[in-house]
C-alpha cells in the first residue's frame, strides 16, 4: 500500500484530504507543523508528501527545500494565494507541482495517482542505458548526476526530468502542453507555465551561454526541441 505524508496544520482539511485519499487505498499519515513534518518525511516512509504552505514551526518553502536535499519522492504543495504559486516557481524548490485551494477530492486524486504513476516509471526496470552520452553532456539514470564538460551540476528532481526526457527523445519537438503533460504525468489542465520556468533554470545550468542556448531549443511557435549539435549524435 502506497503511504502519503500530509503535512498540513488544519486540522478540518488534513482531514478530508486523509478520507479522500484512504477511500483510494491510500495509507496516510499526518503532521500538523513543519518542523515535525520534516521530520516524518525525512524517515523515508512515504511515497509522495502533500506539503502545505502556511504552517507552524517551518514553513513549506523551507520544508520542500531540506526534504529535496534528501529525498527523491514527489512532493505536491498546496496553497491558496496566487502569490505564494508565483513563488513557488520561481524558487525551484523541488516541488513536483502545486494544488491550488479550494480543489475537489478527485483533483487531489488524480494529481496524487498521476505523480505516483510517474515516479514509478522513472524509477522501475526499464530498458534504458545507466549513462547517456551526448556532445558535453553525461547524465547517469541511477544516480541522476549530471556531468557538463566533466563538471557535475546538480539538478532539481523535475529538472533531471526534463533534460532526460529530451535525451530520450532526440529529433523529436514538443510543445510545452505537451511535456507538461508527458513529464509532470497529468493532462495539462494545469498551469504549464512552469514548463518555461523550469528549461529557462534548466538552461541556466547547462548552457554555455544560456541566453543563446545550444542544447535546448526553442522552436518559435511550436515548443522545443534538442539542439542540432546533439540530436544528430
Amino acid at each position: 500500500m502506497r503511504k502519503i505524508l500530509i503535512v498540513e496544520d488544519d486540522t478540518a482539511i488534513a482531514a478530508i484530504e486523509r478520507d479522500y485519499l484512504e477511500i483510494d487505498g491510500f495509507d496516510v499519515e499526518i503532521a500538523p507543523d513543519g518542523i515535525t513534518g520534516l521530520e516524518r518525511g525525512l524517515s523515508g516512509a512515504f511515497d509522495l508528501i502533500l506539503l502545505d504552505l502556511m504552517l507552524p514551526g517551518l514553513d513549506g518553502f523551507t520544508v520542500c527545500r531540506k526534504l529535496r536535499e534528501q529525498v527523491d519522492v514527489p512532493i505536491l504543495m498546496v496553497t491558496a494565494r496566487q502569490e505564494d504559486i508565483d513563488k513557488i516557481r520561481g524558487l525551484g524548490l523541488g516541488a513536483d507541482d502545486y494544488i491550488e485551494k479550494p480543489f475537489s477530492p478527485s483533483v487531489l486524486a488524480a494529481r496524487v495517482k498521476a505523480h505516483l504513476a510517474r515516479y514509478q516509471r522513472l524509477a522501475g526496470p526499464e530498458k534504458r542505458k545507466a549513462e547517456i552520452t551526448l556532445g558535453g553532456l553525461r547524465l547517469n539514470t541511477e544516480t541522476h548526476r549530471l556531468y557538463v564538460d566533466g563538471r557535475e551540476v546538480e539538478l532539481k528532481n523535475k529538472e533531471y526530468e526534463l533534460l532526460l526526457f529530451f535525451l530520450l527523445h532526440i529529433d523529436a519537438v514538443f510543445s510545452r502542453e505537451a511535456l507538461y503533460e508527458r513529464v509532470w504525468g497529468m493532462d495539462a489542465m494545469g498551469d504549464n507555465a512552469t514548463v518555461a520556468v523550469h528549461i529557462n533554470r534548466l538552461r541556466e545550468k547547462i548552457e554555455e551561454d544560456p541566453a543563446n542556448p545550444q542544447i535546448i531549443l526553442t522552436v518559435r511557435g511550436t515548443g522545443y526541441r534538442l539542439g542540432g549539435a546533439y540530436a544528430s549524435e
